[in-house]
């Protein structure tokens, strides 16, 4: 109860928020039609905010920035209840009552939208908004199943209109006296209903229009825009406006854009304007204020201004023509005087008003004036003179004369000296930072200042020199003290051939310093230094180079000696030359061999080492010789390179090395055979391996196959040799090899090859006893290779099964027998593998076929008993053989007619009665395997005469009478079957359709149509004792079903409907009705 409660409560806030809705329209200042604010706009469909309960309404959300149109990719919405929701789609189904807004991408949400969905018996429907002049239709709208009569419309009360035949009521042109409240009502019986109340507000689709000049009392000559703004709403983006201009009696044509040019304005566009703005196809048109302009006459002036005023060389230099009372456009040329020529320079014609020199140079000095154009007047500035003042380079402070000064009262003279600058310069000396003196030179860009020495006047100096850019100052000038001798050198010890560095370092001085590098008091080197208070000497040392060094630093105060140093050069051994003795690069196993190892020039002691392949043989020490050797008998593992060095203390110095070659008589050789898999097979390449354990290079191998030679090949630094041979059926047999190195032949033992071939494509044969392969037929495939060595394993395929495999010791082919039934047509394929190869055979396709079996011949017809003029149907079928089938209709064994089935179904033939149609039928049925003859049937055609009724109820009873009797018989015997097998039923293998007997009968044929029609079939035509008559009942389709359902009893849509077994000589028994699906003949 408490949940209901809260519904109707909830129900209640929402009809009192919404019985009494107020349509506004929210407008965005624009600036001419539409407003740059992006804001989303809802809008409705159908365009009502009152609803029935049950009612959909379509929200659609857009946002309009009509200045760059995008896709949007999403949308917020705002539900009731503070629910968010966001969809890449526009639009929204909405249900439930409450205040909706939504959100396009990149724009501000839109203006709240109230809806309700009510269950009041009647509502009065207006649109969410309504703007002057649009056509408006408020919609009394009586709920489903609701009559209502007498319904009225009312406005602020009073009755505005009784609306008889229609629920709608139109407002064409809506204007602000439309404006109030509305509601309706009507009877439902003697009831009184009323409807939610409306607030209709009708809104102006824009304000009135402000028009705006860029300038009210404009200068003639000059631009002056007016433009008429006012506000467009966003929700008729499609609304377009259109303004005019308007001034006493004259006025422009209507225009979209809402600015007007004046270009020029002159003094007759003086007055008052005001303007216009309408919207498109519409009546609503609305007029602003007037606005008054007033042209000022204008007063023409030109003159220069440059900045800055005094310019320096490099500096940027601008030139400004300043233009007052010209009317635009104008153009301003710049003008240099020459006053050389008789034309002035023009140096630039554009509409700027400055002219630009980046960087100034002296020859940018002269005089300079502008004139300004506008195609009716030509004024010329005034002249502006610019002096061009080059800033002082850095100065140069020397003393003069230069040399050393020691002695107290010494005159020396400081000169500060510039390569460039604009006189006049002042020039400052300083001492240790204190001003010695300033003056001011006028005529020249050096100044001097003479001063007697004294203890104080040791140090800095400097000079600066300003001519009104800032003062430049120079490098100090600084004695230079003492310098200080040292060595650079790889290591602690020096050796001939080092690299050796001498510098020479001051602690102070001013640049430029020059150093001298003595040894022995002979001058090595000079060198000046600009940059660093150190200079450096580099050489590369010899013996002579040991004693003393010394240097000499001099800046123009005189020169500063350092101190001596020593320097003891040691030479380290020079690289050894290692000799043979006796001469010669080889020698015989057992010769004597001497080493000898010898160096030109190193210290003693001497340290000497001998080698072979890098393996020391010997160490031996030399204190007063240069030269050791090592003496050795020749093995064959002497043979190399051999190498000495010498070290004396200063790292080892190795010799060249000298190759040895010790002969050695070849060994027996081996032969190996490289084939590229484990059996020898025809087309591989296979690799003749001899190779010698020992031997003296240079060998020759020579191969051989049973005798024969194949080829040679020479190994010039030893090991091996190898031959390629692509192999072939012939090469199997014996191969061996032989070595020689001019020492004696050696030859190696024999190897055996046996050489495989793979087999070929195999031929797949089928071999059958007649010309088309037939059901019972045994099929003989054969599979034969033309090459391959034996065994070789044939596998026989059919469809890719596999039926069997069989091998071939000796080579050859192979067999395999299948009797054929109807399953093995397709595909056959063998494949032949010999362990080197499979090869597969081509497919060969087999098509077995089927002799047909004895077809079934039905009659139908459209009675019981036929009379003349009835058609008949001859049906002849056989349940199965390959097609196509040629199938024979026979009246008493008379051809009638015949015709071939391609898709192995049945064949008909309809004949129209007559009395000669009386007797026997069958047909015939032949694929080509052997033609097969149906049971005949028997009809019998009755006349047409007076006794005809009698005589068809006496056939009739006659033949009912006589299908019983047999029905009973044939009961009997099917019991009697059925005890004697044991209590099962017994099948009859003339209808079971995979009986492989072709000769097989089928008695009845498969129903296949629709339409309930007798079919007659004698089963007893030998006309026995025993009579057996049925009718049976099938329904007859469009198309035949034969083929698809072979078996006799398989449609259960077809059964007897009347059967009945009669003997010789028996009363006629009654019908009896059996099961449609008990088999019986």
């Amino acid at each position: 109860m408490g949940k209901k409660q809260a519904l109707l409560l909830k129900s209640q806030r929402i009809s009192a928020l919404c019985s009494s809705l107020t349509l506004y329209i929210f407008t965005a200042p624009v600036g001419g039609q539409f407003a740059s604010e992006i804001k989303s706009v809802i809008s409705l469909h159908p365009p009502w905010t009152t609803l029935f309960q049950g009612e959909t309404v379509t929200l659609t959300c857009k946002a309009f920035q009509f200045n760059a149109p995008q896709k949007r990719k999403w949308y917020r919405w705002y539900l009731p209840g503070e629910i968010q929701s966001e969809t890449t789609e526009n639009t929204y189904e909405a249900r439930e009552s409450g205040g909706y807004k939504c959100q396009a991408q990149d724009s501000h949400p839109s203006d709240r939208v109230d809806l309700l969905f009510t269950a009041a018996s009647l509502i009065l429907q207006a649109p969410s908004d309504v703007f002057e002049a649009d056509s408006v239709v408020l919609r009394c709208q009586a709920k489903a199943n609701v009559i209502l009569h007498n319904m009225t419309l009312y406005k602020n009360g009073k009755v505005l209109q009784v609306l008889d035949k229609t629920s709608d009521f139109h407002i064409y042109q809506a204007s602000m006296k439309d404006n109030g409240d509305y509601h309706c009502s009507g009877f439902k019986d003697t009831h009184l209903v009323s409807s939610n109340k409306i607030k209709i507000v009708v809104q102006e689709l824009f304000p009135s229009p402000v028009l705006k000049a860029s300038s009210t009392q404009p200068t003639e000559g000059n631009t002056v825009t007016l433009t008429c703004e006012t506000q467009l709403s966003l929700q008729r983006p499609e609304s377009q406006l259109l303004f005019r201009f308007v001034k006493t009696s004259m006025w422009s044509e209507w225009k979209i854009s809402p600015e007007f040019q004046f270009s020029p304005i002159r003094r007759e566009n003086s007055g008052s304007y005001w303007c216009e703005a309408r919207r498109l196809n519409s009546l609503v048109q609305k007029q602003s204020q007037e606005l008054q302009i007033q042209v000022q006459e204008i007063v023409r002036d030109v003159r220069i201004h440059s900045h800055p005023e005094f310019v320096f060389e490099g500096q940027e230099l601008v030139l400004i023509c300043s233009v007052n009372g010209v009317p635009r456009p104008i153009t301003v040329s710049w003008y240099k005087k020459q006053p050389s020529l008789w034309k002035d320079r023009e140096l630039q014609t554009s509409s700027k008003t400055e002219f630009k020199v980046p960087v100034v140079q002296s020859s940018d000095a002269g005089e300079y004036y502008c004139i300004a154009r506008n195609g009716r007047f030509s004024l010329e500035s005034n002249l502006v003179i610019i002096s061009v003042k080059v800033p002082v380079s850095q100065p140069v402070l020397t003393l003069r004369p230069p040399g050393t000064w020691t002695l107290v009262r010494d005159k020396i003279s400081l000169q500060c000296e510039v390569q460039r600058g604009s006189l006049p310069i002042w020039y400052q000396f300083f001492h240790e930072d204190v001003l010695l003196m300033k003056t001011k030179s006028t005529s020249e860009r050096k100044m001097s200042h003479r001063l007697s020495l004294t203890e104080n006047h040791f140090g800095k100096y400097y000079c600066t020199a300003d001519n009104g850019l800032g003062p430049q100052r120079s490098e100090a000038v600084i004695p230079v003290s003492k310098p200080v001798l040292t060595f650079s050198s790889p290591g602690t010890r020096t050796f001939v051939g080092d690299k050796m560095s001498l510098q020479c370092e001051v602690q102070r001085g001013s640049l430029p310093i020059w150093y001298q590098f003595f040894h022995e008091d002979d001058l090595l080197k000079k060198r000046e230094a600009i940059s660093w208070i150190t200079e450096s000497y580099s050489f590369s040392l010899i013996a002579e180079h040991s004693g003393n060094y010394y240097c000499t630093a001099d800046n123009g105060f005189g020169p500063q000696r350092s101190e001596a140093i020593s320097l003891s050069v040691t030479v380290p051994v020079s690289q050894p030359v290692l000799t043979l003795s006796p001469p010669g690069t080889w020698t015989l196993v057992g010769n004597e061999v001497r080493l000898q190892c010898e160096v030109q020039r190193g210290s003693s002691p001497i340290w000497y080492q001998f080698f072979h392949e890098d393996v020391l043989l010997t160490r031996i020490e030399a204190t007063s010789w240069r030269t050791r050797s090592y003496s050795f008998s020749v093995t064959a593992e002497h043979s190399g390179n051999y190498y000495c060095t010498a070290d004396n203390g200063f790292g080892p110095q190795s010799s060249e090395t000298i190759n040895l070659s010790v002969i050695v008589p070849v060994s027996r050789p081996v032969l190996t055979l490289r084939p590229p898999r484990d059996q020898a097979v025809v087309g591989d390449m296979v690799e003749l391996h001899c190779e010698v354990q020992r031997g003296s290079p240079p060998i020759l191998y020579q191969f051989y196959h049973e005798d024969v030679t194949l080829g040679s090949s020479s190994s010039a630094s030893g090991g091996g040799a190898s031959f390629n041979l692509i192999l072939k059926t012939e090469h199997s047999g014996n191969y061996f090899c032989e070595a020689n190195n001019g020492q004696g032949v050696q030859r190696s033992y024999t190897v055996s090859l046996s050489v495989r071939v793979p087999v070929s494509h195999p031929v797949l044969t089928l071999r059958t006893p007649r010309v088309q392969a037939v059901v019972g037929d045994i099929l003989e495939i054969h599979c034969e290779t033309q090459r391959g060595s034996p065994p070789i394993r044939y596998q026989f395929y059919y469809e890719d099964v596999a039926l069997g495999s069989f091998s071939s010791l000796s080579g050859g082919g192979t067999s395999f027998n299948l009797s054929l039934t109807t399953e093995h047509s397709g595909n056959y394929s063998c494949e032949a593998d010999n362990g080197l190869w499979v090869q597969r055979s081509e497919s060969v396709s087999l098509n077995v076929r089927i002799p047909v079996s004895r077809p079934v011949l039905t009659l139908r017809t459209a009675r019981a008993q036929v009379v003349v003029g009835d058609v008949l149907e001859l049906r002849c079928e056989a349940q199965r053989g390959s097609t196509p089938i040629l199938y024979w209709f026979y009246h008493n064994n008379i051809t009638l007619e015949t015709s071939t089935s391609h898709s192995g179904q049945g064949v008909s033939l309809n004949l129209s009665l007559t009395a000669d149609h009386s007797g026997t039928y069958s047909c015939e049925a032949d694929n080509g395997l052997g033609p097969q003859r149906s049971e005949a049937v028997t009809l019998s055609v009755m006349g047409l005469t007076g006794s005809k009724n009698s005589l068809i109820a006496t056939s009739v009873t006659g033949g009912l009478l006589s299908m019983m009797a047999i029905a009973a018989v044939a009961l009997l015997f099917y019991c009697w079957l059925l005890r004697k097998a044991g209590g099962k039923p017994t099948v009859d293998s003339s209808r079971n359709p995979s009986a492989p007997d072709p000769q097989e009968s089928t008695y009845h044929n498969v129903p296949g149509w629709i339409e309930l029609q007798p079919v007659y079939s004698n089963v007893n035509p030998n006309r026995g004792e025993v009579v057996y008559s049925e009718v049976w009942s099938v329904k007859k389709e469009n198309k035949l079903t034969a083929a698809s359902e072979p078996e006799p009893f398989k449609n259960t849509d077809s059964c007897v409907i009347y059967s009945q077994v009669k003997g010789a000589s028996t009363a006629a028994s009654k019908p009896q009705f059996l099961d449609p699906l008990t088999p019986h003949r």
